[in-house]
């Protein structure tokens, strides 16, 4: 797929800390890794790093766990951007070092207009839409 593992399972867990939210519930590590399917050390360290770039938030203790205190103003584009970076916008897609409208690639020309789709389309999807959507069975978490 386009996206690696690691943001495949952070948008899961994105969505499942989003719905429980919604229900002014948080989530833990082992109840959000059982609710995607994902190993539970390796959704920690997801769940750590969206936490340490503010996509979500955390609080420790028995009545703790985490949270997203707006899921209307968190975008696909933000977890992406956290977990994977900017590459799938801006990286060539035969790998080369230099690649631009001034200097292309072979493939330059028709992968440019697929890959600013795609960050029009991430930038369009927020959380809170997933999370409606998942409320009503329409999508699946694992």
């Amino acid at each position: 797929m386009l996206l690696s593992k690691s943001c495949e399972y952070a948008i899961r867990a994105a969505v499942y800390v989003a719905y429980k939210s919604s229900r002014n519930e948080k989530a833990g590590i082992i109840e959000i890794s059982e609710a995607i399917d994902s190993p539970m050390h390796f959704t920690g360290k997801i769940l750590q790093t969206l936490s340490r770039k503010k996509v979500l938030s955390s609080v420790k203790g028995p009545n703790g766990g985490f949270y997203i205190q707006d899921p209307a103003s968190v975008y696909l584009i933000d977890i992406i951007r956290a977990i994977d970076g900017n590459e799938l916008f801006s990286a060539c897609a035969m790998g080369l070092k230099y690649c631009s409208d001034i200097k292309p690639c072979p493939m330059h020309e028709q992968i440019k207009p697929v890959r600013t789709q795609l960050l029009v389309e991430f930038s369009k999807k927020s959380i809170l839409e997933m999370v409606d959507a998942f409320g009503e069975n329409k999508y699946y978490l694992k």
